[in-house]
């Protein structure tokens, strides 16, 4: 067989005649799905500063005098 025989039978096999659409729409959910977990990830980060507010504070009253002022107006 030749080249161009060969290219012909694999073009010919893999023909097909069913909805592309509807084949394709599993990767549209699992990217819906995929985007969706990682925003309920980003959700569950949400202020999550302020839950720990006092220790942010002690923090920064027993480190006072360690912040360096120096350069572009600190």
């Amino acid at each position: 067989m030749t080249l161009a025989s060969l290219v012909a039978l694999a073009a010919e096999e893999s023909e097909h005649h069913g909805n592309v659409a509807f084949e394709t729409v599993g990767f549209g959910i699992t990217a819906l799905l995929v985007f969706t977990a990682l925003a309920l990830v980003s959700v569950s980060y949400r202020n999550v500063a302020n839950r720990h507010s006092h220790k942010a504070e002690a923090y920064a009253r027993a480190h006072a005098n360690d912040v360096q002022q120096a350069g572009h107006g600190h």
